[in-house]
């Protein structure tokens, strides 16, 4: 890209300073693409709710109905609401029984109840306070050995698998990069991983920027030294 010369003499560096501005706001508009997206799935869904429901309705509710399809964000400010207070109703001792109930049911239906039993174990693998899914950041030699990348234990082998696996392993996800949604499921000895100290968040965004952004190194105490 050409630089341009002021008449003093000073030389604009054109290439440098919009690569710089690129920079600086291509992160907030990356996000504010994304949030942007999710609000439009959100009110999507809330669009074809109020349409079935308007379908059912009277004319003078289907015209009420109507006027709420035009409100922006609307649809994410009322499944936020509704997240909200089932989660407030299922913390109850009441709440438990009708959650206990509701997933009896769904897994006695035929073909639903693989589905539903299979997103249901991941999703309580994954977001359970007790878990231990993505809660370590780990260092493994994939996809051959000398060659090292960042994964997330997600657990140990269990049942039938650990039967016919030696020794003491770990089960690992190794995701892409820069779309970390994807990636590949291995089953590794524990003496061939290194836990590392770095948050998972600092994990990821060292994934997902290609090892561009460099995790902060971990402080040392300031007594820290060698033993006398």
């Amino acid at each position: 890209m050409p630089r341009f010369t002021s008449p003093k003499g000073y030389t604009v560096p054109f290439k440098k300073y919009l690569l710089t501005g690129l920079m600086v706001w291509l992160p907030l508009a990356i996000t504010i693409w994304v949030l942007l997206w999710m609000m439009n799935v959100l009110d999507g869904l809330f669009g074809q709710l109020l349409t079935g429901l308007s379908a059912v309705s009277s004319d003078q509710s289907a015209a009420s109905l109507e006027k709420l399809r035009h409100i922006p964000g609307l649809g994410v400010v009322l499944v936020l609401g509704f997240m909200l207070l089932t989660g407030a109703l299922v913390s109850n001792v009441a709440g438990r029984w009708w959650l206990k109930q509701w997933n009896r049911m769904f897994t006695h239906i035929p073909v639903v109840k693989s589905i539903y039993n299979s997103v249901k174990k991941v999703s309580d693998t994954l977001f359970s306070s007790n878990g231990n899914a993505f809660r370590t950041a780990l260092l493994v030699q994939f996809p051959r050995q000398g060659s090292w990348t960042i994964a997330f234990q997600t657990g140990v082998p269990d049942g039938e698998v650990a039967k016919h696996l030696p020794g003491e392993l770990i089960s690992v996800y190794v995701p892409t990069t820069p779309n970390p949604t994807g990636g590949y499921f291995l089953m590794l000895p524990r003496s061939e991983v290194i836990e590392l100290e770095m948050s998972v968040d600092e994990a990821l965004t060292y994934v997902i920027s290609m090892g561009a952004v460099s995790p902060t190194a971990p402080t040392l105490p300031s007594n820290h030294g060698p033993a006398t």
